[in-house]
């Protein structure tokens, strides 16, 4: 007679149901506050790929020797003039390494982390969070947890018409740029542990060169605000 009134024993079932589902509100509400912050981080990033895109266009290229390029390729077959021939390289700042494919000349591009300290801390600095001016603003003012690990940049020669540019150019090629932001984690508070492997999708933006190294940060009297 014991065990059966055991069994027909409700005492305490309302304790059990509120644990669980107390537990399944603290989980949904944690998580809404980790899943708006990602998206606040998202667009935070977002954002700063459009200013690292549009500073990339009018500074050094971290693709250095690019300037160049114009003036490497005249030949008898390619004379001041002609279309500029398709190219594309593509700088990894994780591995600080520039790889090009297409019409590059052996050992012009390299590397040059100068110019990509530039995109991510701004003109001038080289730290975040001491921006002055909009000027003087990089990726990592806008989203702090930006390194140049983050940042992938391509230039890009299109065949014509569509490309800009001409070979023997004084002021280089004019290609276009893509930025894009790379292996971010997102901070989140609350559910680490379980997203640990959550990365942000990666963000890009497209731009064309502009004035590629005609105002670079560390030369005298550049006064231009872009």
């Amino acid at each position: 007679m014991l065990g059966f009134s055991l069994k027909r024993d409700e005492g305490g079932s309302v304790l059990v149901e509120a644990t669980i589902m107390l537990t399944i509100m603290i989980i949904f509400v944690f998580g809404s506050i980790d899943f708006l912050f990602f998206l606040y981080e998202w667009n935070s990033a977002t954002k700063a790929v459009q200013v690292g895109a549009r500073i990339a266009s009018v500074s050094d290229p971290v693709a250095k020797g690019l300037d160049f390029l114009s003036a490497s390729l005249i030949s008898r077959t390619s004379p001041p003039g002609t279309p500029m021939p398709t190219f594309s390289i593509l700088c990894d700042g994780a591995e600080e390494k520039c790889s090009c494919t297409g019409s590059c000349p052996e050992g012009l591009i390299a590397f040059d982390r100068t110019a990509i300290r530039t995109i991510v801390y701004g003109r001038g600095s080289a730290a975040c969070g001491d921006a002055t001016s909009s000027y003087s603003m990089g990726m990592c003012d806008i989203f702090s947890r930006i390194t140049p690990a983050n940042v992938r940049i391509e230039y890009r020669q299109p065949a014509s018409p569509a490309g800009l540019g001409y070979v023997g150019r004084p002021g280089g090629p004019v290609p276009t740029i893509k930025l894009s932001l790379v292996n971010m984690q997102p901070q989140l508070f609350f559910l680490s542990v379980l997203l640990h492997d959550l990365r942000l999708p990666e963000i890009s933006t497209t731009v064309t060169a502009e004035d590629l190294s005609s105002c670079a940060p560390q030369a005298t009297g550049c006064t231009l605000d872009r």
